[in-house]
Order: structure tokens, then C-alpha cells, then sequence
């Protein structure tokens, strides 16, 4: 055997020892590159060469360079980073969120109590037109900062909006440099040899893909990946991709939702697609988190406005007319009307409206308040239509859908139904979802605020009773126009110890008897459905009999217009009552009547639930990020670069490489000793 076999040996086991020195060092150099993975020399024998004394080895042979690279682990990890991404998205959101809803003086609720007190003043002093500028002072500052909390609102959807459609267009880029990769893999795949670092970018977008919208990937064989989101829809087949866009909503053209480019056109997404990313987060707290603050804001809003604009109806100015409404919803005064909002994909004619009802138009009628809900209706193109509250931008469940007719009145809104509408067109109703963007100051003269009530009542000089005059309440808003005045109350006993009934006298004639019960209001009719009232009767009257001698008169309580109303305070302390009373939210259910919250209950109710989504949502951004943290670290244990460790290898290959150069050395001598001997 020659020394060419040692010098073979030799160079083989200088080239891998030297291949080994170049891929640590690329290591080395590439330790802070992002999505790099740590590569590897294979080696391989290369066979033994046959003898008569037996198999001689040849040396080594470079195989191939490969990468650290586990498949269950880089999932784990996009995974994770996914869901990561979703939670601080909507956290990050609603942060921004809470701030709207201020407490302390900044807040809408100590604005609202500040407006109601101020009526305390007016009610001590209501002549006093500084008393009144007060009133004014306060009510304007809380439709400005109702109106201002909406805009906040709004000016948060604008961001989301924004953010939607920037993080769409990252998505359309990242896809396609994936398909870009692929082609690229596919076409040194037949090398025989994986391109470790276009690998190693393909798996970066894709992580960095993970991040925006959860994804799932399916390997091909000719080395091509492809990109799937959430229950199939494709994004990248091959070195085809299926581009993302951001759409408006087909009701609200502030609101972006996800679609799809086919060769049909736009098609939007179905919501569930969305499982992970920070699209997912931002798309959650667009159809949940602000409609949700901006319906509770509106439902305050008009129950604050609704209701002091119907007291002020029932109260008298310095002027002696029927109080104006303090505040409207919109260009004009009087009760709010709302167009729905028509899809963009309706095929028919028919237009919807809203008209938000006042309160005792709906107690009268059993029927809710304003709730903190939007609403679909769809029409079967029989001119029938179903009713459905929504909850996050789809149907609740927990509430039954209901056939509506024009006319109808529900929760708080009466619909009104016009032209002709195809079967299968819908219509979004949002009666809270505007209010308060639109709030304004209605009055701007202190003689405005009714401060008094429109009936005086006087006890006749013979009572001989302890009942006095309580309470008088209203059962319309036509309460100066009574031209059947003055009316007389008087009770009477019946057969039964202890009962008695009452009547009613005024211009027209005497009531029939109807049974009283202490404790009870008393009930006027009136001549018209507008004009009626109900007084309470505090103590015990006394009641006409006439079966003893001599027969005993009945107490009388007469009911006059005010004469005076610049010295009254009955209903600015009515106007003072309405900040304790369940405004609300009030629900019927089962006939009775479920009390709302009060303002200052209503306020903490919408800062908790604001809180709590926050405190939630960080809590699980929290939670999810240290989730992807391990799960990235795991990834790099695995793909990462050891400084510590390639520093190592390094000197074992200089090793390698300084034994390889000396079997050279060997050879070399080997030789030169044989030619010496030949010489000979």
C-alpha cells in the first residue's frame, strides 16, 4: 500500500474538519439573526477499501450541512405567539378604552349627580336666575362630555379601522414572500441538498404570519409549504396566494371586517375564522368591546335626557308654560328618530326608522327601556319581519327573535316600516348606539327650567281629617292645558268599617266612586289621555256619611291651575328626585316590572364592566405571553446558537483540522523517505 492512501486520508479529513470550522463560524456570526438555526456538518465513512489483511478505512465524507430544527416545536411556538398576540391586541385596546370612562370629577357620573344637585338650589330659591344658570351651566357640561366620551368612541374605531387594514396589508406581504420562498425551495430541491437558510426565512414568515392571524401549514413533497387560516381558508398554495382584504361593514361604514379576493369579487369571512393573532383581538374588540361601551354610553345618555325632558314637560317655567325639553338628540328638539341602518346588499325598496319613546309612554304600555343592544331585523319579502337582538355582532341566543309589524313598540323604540322589502333584506337598529355622540343643550334661558307644577291644591277650610296633599304625578305632557279645572277630591264610606272610595268633580260632572286603599295614589282620568294625574293622599280624610245625624261632610281637596308659579319648587324637586330614581334599564318580564339602575349606579355599572374586560383581557395577555415565551425558548434550546457551545467546537475542529494538516505532514515524510531509500 502507497502513501497516496495516507495523503487521501489526510486531505478527506482536512476538508470536513475545515467544513466543520466554516459552519460554526457562520454559527457564530449569525447568533443574533433573527429565525436563524444553528447548522450542522454531516459526516459519513467513506467505506473501506478490501485487502488481503482485511478492510482499510478511506477517511470521511461531507454528506450534507443540516439544520437544528424540530417541527413539533416551531408549531408550538407560532402557535402560542399567536394566541399572544391576540390577547395583547384587545388588552392594549381596551386600556385605551377605560380611559373614556374617567372617574373622580373627570367622570361622567360625578357630571350627571353635579346636574341633578344643582336642581336643589333651584328648588330652595326658584326665582333665583343664578340658581337657574347653574342648572343650565351643569346640563351643558354633561351633554359635552357625553358628546365628548362618544367621539373618544369613535375615534378609537377610526384606529382599529386603521390598524385592520395595516396589519392586512403585513399579511397580504408575509404570504407572499411565503409563496415567493416556495418557488425558491422548489427549485434547488432537486440538489438533493435543503437550503437551510431559505428554510429558515420561510419558517421567520411564517411565525411572523402567526402573529397577525392564526395559521396552519401542510408540508408538500416537493419541499412547498402551504398556509391555511383558521377552519381552511387557503393563503398560500404552492407559490399561489389568496389575498386578504380589509372590507367595510355592509352597515356601518366606519367598521372594517375581513374578506377574501376571488376571481368573484370581495367575499367577506365569517368571524369564527378568526381564532388567534392580533387580528382576531382587534376584530373582538370591534364587534364586542366598543359596541358594548357605546351602547351602554347611549343607554345612559338617553335615560338621563329622556327623562329630565319629561319632567320638564310636566312643570310650569317663570314664563307659566309647559316646560321645553332641556336636551335634544340631534338637530331638533323632540323624541330621537333614528334611520336604521339599511345593508349594502339589500335588493328591495323597504327603509326602517326608530322613534325612541318617553318613559311614560312605555310604562303605560309595559314595555322595556332602551337597553344596551343592537338589533337585526330580516324581512321575508311577505311583508313579515323578525326581530333579533344581537350580542358581539351575532344573534343572542338568550334572547327569542320576535315578528315585528310598523307600529310595534320594543324596548323603548317604536318602528316604522315603509316601502317594499326583499325577502332575505336586513337592517341593523342601534336606538343607543348614537345618543350620546348626538347630546346637546336644548335651552339656553334659565326662565326655561319648569321649576314648578302646573296644579296648586288646596284643602277645604271644614276638613276635619288628618289627609294632606303629597305627591302629584302626571300621566302625559299636557298638563297646562286643562280647561276642566278646577277639580274637587273627595271620599266617601262604604259598608265595610275602616274602606272608603273617592270621586271626582269638575266641570264635566262627579266621577263614579272607586274603592281607595291608604297608601295608594288617587287617580284622576282626566277629560283627555294627555291630561290626567294621580295625587297621594298622605294620613286619613274624612269621608262623607250620610246613614248617621247629623250626616258628616267630606273632607275636599281641590285642584287648581298654579297661580304662582315663580314661587313653586314641586317639580324642580321632582327633577331633584330623578337622580336616585332606577332610570336605567328598567325591564318588564312577566308583567312586572324590573327597576333599572340610577345614574350613579349605571355609571359604576359601565366603568366594572369596562374594568373587568380590562383587568380580563390582561390578565390572559399575561398569561398567553408567558405561554409563547416558553414556548419560543423551547424552540431555540432546540434551533438557537450556544455561543458557550460553538466557542467549544471551534477549538475541537481547530483540533481536528491541526491533526488532519499533521497526517499530511506524516505522509509527506513517508514519501520522501521511500524516494531516499529508492536512491539508494
Amino acid at each position: 500500500m502507497g502513501t497516496g492512501a495516507l495523503m487521501s486520508l489526510g486531505v478527506r479529513a482536512m476538508a470536513a474538519s475545515y467544513a466543520q470550522l466554516q459552519t460554526t463560524s457562520n454559527n457564530i456570526a449569525n447568533v443574533n439573526t433573527k429565525g436563524y438555526s444553528r447548522q450542522e456538518v454531516q459526516l459519513a465513512s467513506s467505506g473501506g477499501q478490501f485487502t488481503g489483511a482485511g478492510f482499510f478505512g478511506r477517511g470521511v465524507d461531507v454528506t450534507s450541512v443540516t439544520r437544528a430544527h424540530d417541527d413539533f416545536l416551531t408549531r408550538e411556538a407560532a402557535l402560542s405567539a399567536s394566541l399572544a398576540a391576540s390577547d395583547t391586541a384587545r388588552s392594549d385596546q381596551l386600556l385605551r378604552l377605560e380611559k373614556v370612562f374617567g372617574t373622580g370629577e373627570s367622570g361622567l357620573g360625578y357630571a350627571t349627580n353635579q346636574m341633578f344637585n344643582a336642581f336643589a338650589d333651584v328648588a330652595s330659591k326658584p326665582q333665583d336666575l343664578s340658581s337657574r344658570q347653574v342648572v343650565l351651566a351643569r346640563a351643558g357640561e354633561l351633554a359635552a362630555r357625553f358628546t365628548t366620551a362618544a367621539q373618544q368612541i369613535d375615534e378609537l374605531q377610526a384606529g382599529v379601522a386603521g390598524d385592520l387594514e395595516a396589519s392586512v396589508s403585513q399579511v397580504n406581504d408575509l404570504t407572499s414572500r411565503i409563496a415567493v420562498l416556495n418557488q425558491k425551495i422548489v427549485d434547488v430541491r432537486g440538489t438533493g441538498q435543503p437550503p437551510n437558510d431559505l428554510l429558515d426565512e420561510r419558517d421567520t414568515a411564517v411565525r411572523d404570519l402567526s402573529k397577525l392571524v392564526q395559521v396552519s401549514t401542510i408540508g408538500a413533497e416537493d419541499g412547498s409549504l402551504s398556509v391555511f387560516m383558521g377552519a381552511g381558508q387557503a393563503l398560500v398554495l404552492g407559490n399561489q396566494t389568496t389575498p386578504l382584504v380589509a372590507m367595510r361593514d355592509v352597515y356601518d361604514n366606519s367598521r372594517v371586517v375581513l374578506g377574501v379576493t376571488t376571481q368573484a369579487g370581495n367575499r367577506a369571512l365569517p368571524p369564527s375564522l378568526l381564532t388567534g393573532g392580533s387580528l382576531a383581538g382587534l376584530m373582538r374588540f370591534q364587534s364586542t368591546d366598543i359596541t358594548d361601551a357605546r351602547n351602554l354610553l347611549g343607554q345612559m345618555a338617553l335615560a338621563v335626557g329622556l327623562q329630565v325632558n319629561e319632567q320638564q314637560s310636566l312643570g310650569l317655567d317663570l314664563n307659566g308654560q309647559t316646560g321645553a325639553d332641556m336636551f335634544r338628540f340631534g338637530p331638533a328638539s323632540g323624541l330621537p328618530v333614528l334611520a336604521a341602518n339599511a345593508s349594502t346588499a339589500n335588493t328591495g325598496s323597504g327603509a326602517i326608522s326608530l322613534t325612541l319613546q318617553p318613559p311614560a309612554v312605555l310604562t303605560a304600555a309595559s314595555v322595556s327601556s332602551v337597553q344596551a343592544s343592537d338589533y337585526r331585523i330580516t324581512a321575508d319579502g311577505l311583508g313579515g319581519f323578525q326581530l333579533a337582538r344581537l350580542k358581539g355582532g351575532e344573534i343572542d341566543p338568550d334572547f327569542a327573535a320576535q315578528s315585528v309589524v310598523n307600529g310595534d313598540v320594543v324596548d323603548g323604540f317604536k318602528i316604522s316600516i315603509s316601502g317594499a322589502a326583499a325577502a332575505g333584506d336586513t337592517f341593523l337598529l342601534r336606538p343607543a348606539g348614537s345618543a350620546a355622540r348626538d347630546m346637546q343643550l336644548a335651552v339656553s334661558n334659565p326662565k326655561s327650567i319648569a321649576a314648578a307644577s302646573p296644579l296648586s291644591a288646596t284643602l277645604g277650610s271644614t276638613n276635619k281629617g288628618t289627609g294632606s296633599v303629597g305627591a302629584i304625578s302626571y300621566t302625559g305632557t299636557d298638563v297646562a292645558a286643562y280647561a276642566n279645572l278646577p277639580v274637587t277630591l273627595q271620599f266617601q264610606t262604604t259598608a265595610t268599617p275602616g274602606q272608603f272610595t273617592y270621586t271626582w268633580t269638575d266641570t264635566t260632572g262627579t266621577s263614579a266612586p272607586v274603592a281607595w286603599t291608604s297608601g295608594q295614589p288617587v287617580v284622576y282620568a282626566g277629560t283627555t289621555p294627555t291630561n290626567g294625574f294621580s295625587v297621594q293622599i298622605n294620613g286619613v280624610p274624612t269621608a262623607a256619611n250620610n246613614s248617621v245625624t247629623p250626616a258628616v261632610p267630606s273632607d275636599t281637596f281641590v285642584f287648581s291651575a298654579n297661580a304662582f308659579p315663580s314661587s313653586d319648587n314641586r317639580n324642580a324637586n321632582a327633577l331633584l328626585a330623578l337622580r336616585d330614581n332606577p332610570l336605567v334599564g328598567a325591564v318588564w318580564s312577566g308583567g312586572t316590572l324590573q327597576p333599572g339602575a340610577n345614574v350613579t349606579d349605571a355609571f359604576a355599572g359601565i366603568v366594572a364592566s369596562i374594568g373587568v374586560r380590562v383587568q380580563s383581557a390582561k390578565s390572559s395577555a399575561d398569561l398567553s405571553t408567558s405561554v409563547a415565551t416558553e414556548a419560543e425558548l423551547a424552540r431555540t434550546s432546540k434551533s438557537g446558537v450556544n455561543l458557550d457551545e460553538e466557542a467549544a467546537r471551534l477549538i475541537q475542529y481547530q483540533q481536528s483540522y491541526q491533526a488532519a494538516s499533521k497526517m499530511l505532514q506524516v505522509a509527506q515524510t513517508v514519501f520522501e523517505t521511500l524516494l531516499q531509500t529508492a536512491a539508494r
